[in-house]
């Protein structure tokens, strides 16, 4: 009989999460039943959208939720054999027994030279996301200008490699110089730290003159206020994320931006990913093919250890991560 760790909410978070809102427990897992399989966690991802699920999916003393690349150790389910590998919803956990009915297998042709750990990443959800962004819900054309914050996160980064292959001209913001020159290596036209820059609206208007025709929104707060002032008119915004709010006792008040939406006739349109889960095989292949090409690069802020699932979830809140945030186990 399997022993599982898990990482349980013990308390709701106030404002940013603490240490003590978090409990790692042991427990025993059941004996498989037919049609079940054992998961041991290999990486296990810490993502933003956690941050506000937690306050409205969960109650105190449930397991943590997240994603993780999983292996079956032991199984009584032919769809996943014994050694596959599997993307799973089982949180924050070790190992997960499992009727399959969760799991998402890794593409069987998963080439051996790509880290399975970006199927948590460019080659998953978060890339899955940049993808739909982009292509469903603001329709980006070649020759466009695209608007992307928050731009050196795991979305963010890959929103941009999308908009440069498509043909676009690209600004990022972003929190810190180091962040700002890896943008500028993954081919951004245009990047800025957000944080030191005199004045927002006077970056914004520097990067870009002309105004934005598309802006990819992970952040919210303030910069969502001025973006929308310097978008084109019938310009298109893309919300998928929220961070700068995320951990507010009352909500921020930005500057009054209804009349811009009207007078410029802007399109807002928020999204998740899963809307076009029936996309998903053929979407993958398409990012994964842009990896092998080269046209997308990637790059991973590893922690190791599960014990450490709380500080790599609080440091990704606080912008410490470039790229997809994962946790080794």
């Amino acid at each position: 009989m399997a022993q599982a760790k898990v990482w349980i909410l013990t308390k709701h978070f106030d404002g940013f999460p603490k240490k003590n809102d978090f409990q790692l427990k042991e427990e025993q897992l059941p004996e498989l039943k037919d049609g079940e399989v054992l998961l041991e966690a290999v990486f296990l991802s810490v993502d933003p959208y956690m941050r506000p699920f937690s306050a409205f999916r969960m109650k105190e003393g449930d397991v943590m939720i997240g994603t993780q690349v999983a292996k079956v150790t032991q199984s009584k389910n032919s769809v996943f054999p014994v050694g596959s590998h599997v993307v799973a919803r089982s949180g924050w956990r070790t190992h997960t027994v499992t009727d399959g009915t969760d799991l998402t297998p890794i593409m069987v042709d998963w080439p051996q030279d790509v880290p399975m750990s970006l199927a948590l990443g460019t080659i998953g959800m978060p890339g899955l996301t940049a993808l739909y962004g982009i292509e469903e819900v603001l329709g980006l054309k070649q020759g466009e200008t695209l608007l992307v914050n928050a731009a050196a996160g795991a979305v963010g980064s890959v929103v941009g490699q999308i908009a440069k292959i498509k043909g676009c001209k690209v600004v990022g913001s972003t929190g810190s110089d180091a962040k700002v020159a890896f943008l500028k290596e993954l081919g951004f036209d245009e990047a800025f730290n957000y944080k030191t820059v005199a004045s927002l609206e006077d970056a914004l208007t520097k990067a870009s003159p002309e105004g934005y025709d598309c802006f990819f929104e992970n952040v919210g707060g303030p910069f969502s206020s001025q973006a929308i002032s310097h978008m084109k008119d019938f310009g298109r915004i893309a919300v998928c994320g929220s961070i700068a709010t995320y951990n507010d006792t009352t909500p921020q008040m930005g500057p009054y931006v209804q009349m811009a939406m009207i007078i410029k006739q802007l399109k807002m349109e928020g999204f998740m990913q899963s809307r076009w889960a029936d996309k998903h095989p053929g979407s993958l292949k398409k990012l994964m093919g842009w990896y092998k090409e080269g046209k997308l690069k990637c790059q991973e802020h590893i922690t190791k250890g599960f014990e450490n699932m709380p500080a790599a979830f609080m440091g990704m809140l606080q912008g410490e991560n470039t790229g997809k945030a994962i946790v080794v186990v």
